[in-house]
């Protein structure tokens, strides 16, 4: 089944985040992208570490750059660049099945020119954001809230029942193998 949204991370620096944002795009039937350089492992053992216990059922693909993400994604797919120097609200565009949402790194965002060709194209988004002093939000928080935006104009397709749901967590699932650990590499 072709995924919902996609939820690409360009050079990710924290693991904690990630698996957030991986576990969010499990729950809602998405796919994550990490591009370029990660500051952290995916290996097994780094996700045993890290209580990534679900990481192996994460529907994950890494690349090597942004161009290599954008050759994979779907045809007609949008890809939206998240940023908070962006000039329009992530409320003010209609998403569609199969648009990615791109989040830059926790410590500089996208940068200057990726933000600076997605607002040519419309495409750059932000979070409004209430307080002066914010410089941004959490990255795991950022991309919970542009998803789940996504999903309530598209109408939650395919909801699951809260009586269809595992009491708690994630249900439980076949141990990883080396093969299913870690991302897959295109």
């Amino acid at each position: 089944m072709a995924p919902l949204l996609h939820v690409a991370l360009l050079r990710p620096l924290i693991p904690g985040n990630t698996g957030t944002i991986g576990r969010l795009t499990m729950a809602t039937r998405g796919r994550l992208h990490l591009v370029g350089q990660l500051g952290f492992s995916t290996d097994e053992r780094a996700c045993r570490r890290a209580g990534l216990d679900y990481w192996h059922e994460v529907d994950c693909v890494r690349w090597p750059d942004l161009g290599a993400l954008a050759a994979a994604l779907p045809p007609g797919a949008r890809t939206w660049a998240f940023s908070a120097r962006a000039s329009r609200r992530h409320t003010d565009v209609a998403y569609a099945p199969g648009d990615c949402l791109l989040f830059g790194d926790e410590a500089r965002g996208l940068p200057d020119d990726v933000v600076a060709a997605a607002e040519a194209e419309g495409r750059a988004l932000r979070l409004p954001l209430l307080a002066p002093g914010v410089r941004s939000l959490n990255l795991a928080n950022a991309a919970s809230i542009a998803v789940y935006e996504a999903l309530r104009q598209l109408g939650f397709p395919g909801e699951v029942a809260p009586s269809a749901r595992p009491a708690s967590g994630v249900a439980p699932t076949p141990a990883p193998t080396p093969e299913s650990a870690a991302c897959s590499r295109a």
